[in-house]
């Protein structure tokens, strides 16, 4: 028997009914539910879950404070940029397995929380990125900070593409910003925007914590998405990201050469030394002109590929 709807009829139905009745004019109402589930499911290419934020979730010993107002949702927001912006995190995640290594000791040894190597993470990929306002190399040092804190930066030299040396100044800075404000996220805080506008942010909304102020759109996802790179990098594989073995990237074995009288021709020296201009650049990326000017009291530590 044919079913007939009348074009009034349909004007007055809602969204749902619309459903419904589609649903029931192809039959499918009639089907039990999981057969209609399970049909509908081998049509659709992929199915996407929210990731869940990981119980007892903490960035420095510092819990993050779930309770408070609108902590909950900044936090799912980078998470969910954290694990379904898939490229940029397969990356990082195949990186780490370089750099972190490196890193790792240096933070330690510096007394700064191991935590902090997400820092690097979430300021550059763990690539010697440049910023468009000109922030360098894996910390993202402006000129003046990198100088400040102890770091050569000329037409010749800029050791803010040395990540050694680059993490180091870093670790300065985190526990120079951590004795004047006993905080680690605050310390964090003030890396992307400095400590005296964090200071003034402080002063002017008579906060106590990162979590008490209303700062700028960077800033105020900075620490969430610190928490987020956390997250996804210690657990990836329950995130979605599934790496072999042979999949991340290992620390490049190199000889060390340390230099202490100046070098005129770079290439010169590469090829005296049995190596390719190339890996010389490589594996040094702060030597950023043909020549390595040496101050007759300093040296330096050059990196060279295993013959």
């Amino acid at each position: 028997m044919a079913t007939r709807v009348h074009f009034r009829s349909l004007v007055l139905l809602g969204a749902g009914s619309l459903i419904l009745l589609a649903l029931t004019l192809t039959g499918a109402v009639g089907e039990p539910a999981p057969t209609a589930m399970a049909a509908r499911m081998d049509t659709v290419p992929q199915t996407v879950t929210p990731p869940r934020i990981a119980d007892g979730l903490e960035f420095a010993s510092t819990p993050l404070p779930l309770e408070r107002l609108g902590v909950r949702e900044r936090m799912e927001k980078e998470l969910l940029i954290g694990t379904f912006r898939h490229s940029s995190s397969l990356l990082t995640l195949k990186r780490s397995g370089r750099w972190f290594p490196l890193i790792e000791p240096i933070l330690v040894d510096s007394g700064v929380p191991v935590d902090f190597k997400y820092l690097s993470v979430i300021e550059s990929g763990l690539a010697n990125a440049v910023s468009p306002s000109d922030a360098r190399g894996f910390w993202q040092f402006m000129e003046p900070a990198a100088e400040e804190f102890g770091l050569r930066v000329d037409r010749d030299v800029d050791e803010r593409y040395h990540v050694e040396k680059a993490t180091r100044a870093a670790c300065a800075y985190l526990n120079e910003a951590h004795r004047r404000y006993g905080d680690w996220i605050l310390a964090a805080a003030s890396y992307n925007m400095g400590m005296s506008g964090l200071s003034r942010r402080l002063d002017q909304q008579q906060g106590e914590s990162y979590w008490d102020l209303m700062l700028n759109d960077e800033t105020a996802r900075y620490i969430y998405r610190l928490y987020a790179t956390k997250q996804v990098m210690e657990a990836p594989e329950a995130h979605g990201f599934m790496l072999a073995a042979d999949d991340w990237y290992s620390p490049v074995p190199g000889r060390d050469t340390i230099l202490v009288d100046s070098v005129d021709d770079l290439a010169a020296f590469a090829r005296e030394a049995g190596v390719s201009y190339n890996a010389l650049k490589t594996l040094n990326p702060w030597l950023r002109s043909g020549k390595l000017p040496i101050p007759h009291d300093q040296y330096y530590v050059v990196r060279l590929p295993l013959r």
